[in-house]
């Protein structure tokens, strides 16, 4: 009857810990990844190994994340090791320093270091555009200057002048003069008379183009058209009024009554 009445023994955390990972199929390296810690100590919570462990605090801590990972109570399995580290756990033992993760998976130092680099050169060039800053905003000329390109960035800038057209070609093409009222005209070249006769409305003459130095003198200067092929040329006289000497040119025609190269400027004359 004794012997029922003894209860069995209770397996221990770590036997727990390792029982629940091994149905999970899971290794201690799976475990070790999971929850970052080093896999040793892992090994010396399934073994009670407490004298490789870190401090109780520490060990609880890192059991707990065991038992969460293999799916065991968190509260359950800490007050347990906790039991079982009362007695067996000398009191005068070196706490070992703590280890958050492997070792393996930490930042290389050379990464570190140039991130420090990095921010210390930062601070340095803020440091150095502040102080910059400052010595302008102390300095009368160079906050004269700066508000001197503030109001000319303000100034709408000027038009920009437009080009000035380029000069109409010279009219080009056969001269004809065109009676569109009863007019006399006369066309002479150097002397010699080509053409002279009182035309009637729509009656044409057209300069021939051998004629070297044509003129014209016309009794009735609104009464006749001047075309330079298919321009227009102005009237080359006051209505009225005969007009002499008039250059049957094309650059002359075109430019008016003022006549160039010296050649009088066109004066009533009376009708032969």
């Amino acid at each position: 009857m004794d012997e029922d009445l003894v209860e069995p023994e209770m397996p221990t955390v770590g036997e727990r810990l390792r029982v629940a990972r091994e149905e999970k199929g899971l290794s201690l390296e799976d475990i070790a990844a999971q929850t970052r810690i080093p896999q040793r100590h892992l090994e010396s919570i399934e073994t009670a190994e407490w004298d490789k462990l870190p401090a109780p605090t520490y060990t609880t801590g890192f059991a707990k994340s065991y038992a969460s990972a293999v799916g065991l109570d968190r509260v359950e399995i800490g007050e347990q090791l906790r039991a079982e580290m009362g007695g067996q756990r000398s009191p005068n033992m070196t706490t070992e320093v703590f280890e958050p993760a492997d070792p393996a998976r930490t930042m290389p130092k050379s990464l570190v270091i140039a991130m420090i680099a990095a921010v210390i050169l930062l601070v340095v060039v803020m440091s150095w555009l502040n102080r910059r800053s400052l010595d302008q905003s102390d300095d009368p000329n160079a906050v004269a200057a700066e508000q001197t390109a503030a109001s000319a960035s303000q100034t709408p800038a000027a038009p920009a002048q437009r080009p000035a057209p380029p000069p109409a070609q010279a009219a080009q093409g056969p001269v004809v003069v065109t009676a569109i009222g009863p007019a006399w005209v006369r066309v002479t070249d150097q002397g010699n008379v080509l053409f002279e006769s009182t035309m009637q409305p729509g009656q044409t003459y057209q300069v021939p183009p051998t004629a070297s130095a044509p003129m014209l003198r016309v009794g009735a200067p609104e009464a006749v058209r001047i075309t330079v092929g298919n321009a227009v040329a102005p009237p080359v006289g006051p209505a009225g009024q005969v007009t002499s000497n008039v250059s049957l040119k094309p650059a002359d025609l075109m430019r008016g009554p003022a006549q160039p190269n010296g050649a009088p400027a066109a004066v009533p004359g009376p009708v032969r």
